[in-house]
């Protein structure tokens, strides 16, 4: 693996479950509610210029991604649902990468995208520990990435948010801002 593989996926690149176990999904669901603490603490204490220096060579700042969480993490919410009310529901993708292009998303202040993060989680979190056994395989399709359930969309949203704190960890160490 070459150092722009280990800067890109920190954690390693996300695997998709067949299936998952109770508990997995409970660790998942544990995750998702964990990562706003995680990203707000990964920041803390972070001046103007490190939020706005590249995580990565050719990636996006800090501040960047800090925006991207919560607008992904809205996108995933937002699957969720549907999937939940609809019958096999076709999402709608979006790209990310114009997002994070956006003048908000590379200058705005990064405390109204922790909040939004904190919040956005605090109702997922409800409403995953409210499912049925039955509703973690309920399908969503992405024109994408093709057919998947909750179930694996939750894996890869878990995930997600532990993929983009070490971002931040991982900058903060090779830089000494820790």
């Amino acid at each position: 693996m070459t150092e722009a593989l280990d800067l890109r996926y920190p954690i390693g690149e996300f695997r998709r479950p067949a299936r998952m176990t109770p508990e997995e999904r409970t660790a998942a669901i544990a995750a998702i509610a964990e990562a706003p603490a995680r990203l707000r603490e990964a920041v803390a204490g972070l001046a103007d210029g490190q939020l706005d220096t590249p995580y990565r060579p050719g990636g996006w700042t800090v501040r960047q991604l800090v925006h991207h969480v919560p607008d992904s993490h809205i996108n995933a919410y937002v699957r969720c649902k549907l999937a939940l009310t609809e019958d096999e529901p076709t999402i709608r993708p979006y790209h990310e990468d114009r997002w994070a292009e956006l003048p908000e998303a590379r200058s705005a202040a990064i405390e109204p995208s922790l909040q939004l993060l904190e919040n956005l989680h605090r109702r997922w979190e409800l409403a995953l520990r409210g499912m049925a056994p039955a509703d973690w395989e309920r399908p969503l399709v992405h024109p994408e990435s093709g057919r998947q359930t909750v179930e694996q969309l939750i894996a890869l949203y878990a995930w997600h948010g532990r993929h983009h704190v070490a971002h931040v960890t991982a900058l903060r160490r090779r830089e000494g801002w820790v």
